[in-house]
């Protein structure tokens, strides 16, 4: 963003409570660009004891990741990933426990990630291009984003001897 969203004066860099940020430069207005994180939901989701990954249309073809999704406006985060869950996979879901809150730097998000038992069968919603249904025990986590969701996930199961 390069202007003032209430007056449409340009923004500059500037120190705004102890941290450079961009603010309008006109000194009659007073807006802030703070650029907060948005929260985004994340589902573990498990059918028929099977983790399903899915591959986004635009990632490349051996990228598999979990679904995700922006929470919206009057939308609580259980009933976010379960729309998630709905538009991209097809599937019914229950919200069976919250995983955690992670911080995704790269993309200036906070994910919400939560274990998904869902059934019914996989329709692919518009953005995805395919799923794998991975068993638990197979499943390995991935160094950023969601993989540290899938990584507690999975000690959270081996805590509950269920690994």
């Amino acid at each position: 963003m390069n202007f003032c969203m209430k007056c449409g004066s340009p923004l500059k860099k500037r120190e705004i409570e102890n941290k450079e940020r961009l603010g309008c430069s006109s000194a009659s207005c007073d807006f802030v660009l703070w650029d907060n994180p948005a929260p985004v939901v994340a589902a573990i989701v498990e059918r028929d004891g099977k983790i399903v990954l899915a591959r986004n249309k635009a990632w490349p073809d051996k990228m598999f990741g979990l679904v995700t999704g922006f929470l919206e406006r009057g939308e609580t985060p259980e009933a976010s990933v379960l729309r998630e869950v709905k538009e991209e996979l097809g599937l019914e879901g229950e919200v069976t426990r919250f995983v955690g809150y992670y911080p995704y730097f790269e993309m200036n998000q906070l994910i919400l990630a939560f274990h998904v038992r869902a059934e019914g069968e996989i329709v692919l919603g518009e953005e995805l291009a395919d799923t794998r249904l991975i068993p638990p025990e197979k499943l390995r986590p991935w160094p950023m984003g969601t993989g540290l969701a899938v990584r507690d996930w999975l000690e959270m199961r081996k805590g509950e001897g269920t690994s």
